[in-house]
């Protein structure tokens, strides 16, 4: 049998572009390594009785039209709402920002008055911003250096539309693009809790601190979340991220789409460089018009292909693609709920993400550590506690508990992770322990992921969790390399369709949907 086309990797965006691509009437495969689809969005149960979101734990930059495209909630996606975010701070005191607006200006006015009244302004900034750049989402990136009418008039658009712009929102647009997340938030904020809790959505990712250039951007990246039309909206998956992963691949089945698992590719097939089928390891050989690639580009081209086959500038650019991943991942069983000493009980304050990112200087110190090849000492966590929204993930009267830890650099100077796990593992539990004091007593189970662990396991060269960092010089038609941001290859009939192409990552399938129509011959 003879596919149309073959899609290497099960992640959401594999599973986006093939239920697209067999929507309009071909005859797809997916290959999937791991026993389950998902890729890094993937819920598994761990521990006996725990459900985790291993990896990816929230969701807010799924694509709207994708969920209403291939009705997802028809095939059981159900997004609960996370309540805002909780931050402790060492002398006692918090800041809390949620869902009610009112009450989040009352809170941040506890803090400053001035900051209060910015909040207003900058969110309404922000909005407008990510207004700008969400059609950019699901453009195909004009390639600049081709004679291309359609690339010269998608470019001349998006210049017009720059125009249009009032004067302020054009300062902030460039600003955002050149700054560093918290000289950014300086021109608006005084509160320093605010604007580390804040910044902190800006080097998500990348290795690179809340002071580095660049990380405005990535900001606003993680600011164009979006649930039921509201921007900043963040939620978690009913049933954990896994729900998302199978959702679309429900959509993919219903639409004819043939999904195999534990079938790892070993090899691209070309011949007179036009791809031809795979090759898995073992042995089996699949022939298809044209394959599209979910991995990134180290494994896609210099792993999958044979050597030789692509022009030596190409493999020059795909050797510069920075991974450089910078995340862990610590997951917790629980006999309870952590008590924060700011804030004790079990309040509404847990419900939404809860924040380790006292002050500027603390989350710029984190990043001091890894500039020098050790984790951090006193890191940035991002927590969620979904069971307390979804008692789905937990027995009774447990609770699962997600860390989000930065810095974990991939390249460590002294010792390997299969050495430093444990210490991480212990290092995020004694930071954390210093706001909640119960939470080593209450731990049932503890799981560390590394870098190294997010490499080996799912695919994640470095383990960079947006396969390669979301730096300007890897945007949009730079990504993931100059030239070959349209989702084509140098080798014929070969496409990527994963987050190490526009518009980058995170649970989006904005990548997965772009490559299906470029496949299928449309821009957009």
């Amino acid at each position: 049998m003879v596919y149309d086309v073959v899609v290497i990797g099960g992640g959401h965006n594999g599973l986006t572009a093939a239920a697209y691509l067999a929507r309009a009437g071909r005859k797809v495969l997916v290959l999937e390594r791991r026993p389950r689809v998902g890729g890094a969005a993937v819920t598994e149960e761990v521990f006996p009785g725990f459900r985790f979101s291993v990896c990816s734990y929230v969701v807010s930059l799924l694509r709207p039209e994708i969920i209403r495209e291939l009705d997802l909630p028809a095939h059981g996606l159900e997004i609960l709402p996370l309540d805002g975010t909780f931050t402790p701070m060492p002398n006692g005191d918090y800041l809390w920002r949620n869902n009610d607006h009112a009450r989040t200006r009352r809170e941040i006015a506890r803090h400053s008055r001035v900051d209060a009244e910015a909040y207003d302004e900058y969110g309404r900034a922000m909005v407008e911003m990510g207004r700008f750049v969400k059609p950019i989402l699901s453009m195909l990136p004009p390639d600049p250096t081709a004679l291309d009418p359609r690339g010269f008039k998608d470019l001349f658009g998006l210049l017009r539309r720059f125009q249009r712009l009032p004067r302020q929102d054009q300062y902030n647009q460039v600003q955002l693009m050149t700054m560093s997340a918290v000289d950014f938030l300086d021109q608006w904020f005084e509160t320093d809790v605010l604007k580390a809790t804040m910044s902190a959505s800006g080097i998500i990712g990348t290795f690179l601190g809340v002071r580095s250039p660049g990380t405005a951007y990535v900001l606003l990246h993680h600011y164009m979340g979006e649930i039921d039309g509201a921007f900043r909206s963040w939620g978690l998956a009913r049933g954990g991220t896994g729900a998302i992963s199978n959702a679309i691949a429900g959509a993919a089945l219903a639409a004819g789409v043939e999904i195999r698992t534990d079938a790892a590719v070993e090899r691209i097939l070309v011949r007179g460089n036009r791809a031809e089928g795979v090759v898995l390891r073992d042995g089996t050989e699949i022939r298809a018009t044209a394959v599209a690639s979910s991995l990134d580009p180290r494994l896609t081209f210099l792993r999958l292909l044979e050597p030789g086959l692509l022009p030596d500038e190409f493999v020059e650019d795909i050797h510069r693609y920075k991974f450089r991943g910078s995340s862990a991942k610590v997951n917790l069983a629980l006999d309870a709920l952590p008590d924060f000493t700011c804030l004790p009980g079990a309040g509404a304050h847990l419900r939404g993400a809860i924040s380790i990112s006292p002050g500027v200087d603390y989350m710029e110190r984190a990043y001091d550590d890894a500039k020098y090849g050790r984790f951090s000492r006193q890191p940035y966590i991002d927590i969620v506690i979904p069971s307390l929204t979804d008692a789905s993930v937990a027995p009774p009267g447990k609770h699962v508990m997600s860390c989000f830890v930065q810095y974990a650099p991939y390249h460590l100077k002294d010792g390997t992770w299969d050495e430093q796990r444990e210490a991480l593992g212990d290092t995020v539990v004694q930071t954390l322990a210093a706001y909640a004091p119960n939470l080593p007593q209450i731990i049932r189970h503890r799981q560390v992921l590394t870098p190294l662990d997010l490499e080996r396991e799912w695919g994640l060269s470095e383990g960079n969790i947006f396969q390669g960092e979301l730096t300007l010089e890897q945007l949009f038609f730079l990504r993931p390399a100059p030239g070959w941001a349209q989702y084509s290859t140098p080798v014929r009939n070969l496409y990527m369709c994963g987050s190490a192409t526009h518009p980058g990552g995170g649970i989006m399938g904005a990548p997965g949907r772009n490559a299906a129509r470029r496949m299928l011959g449309g821009r957009s």
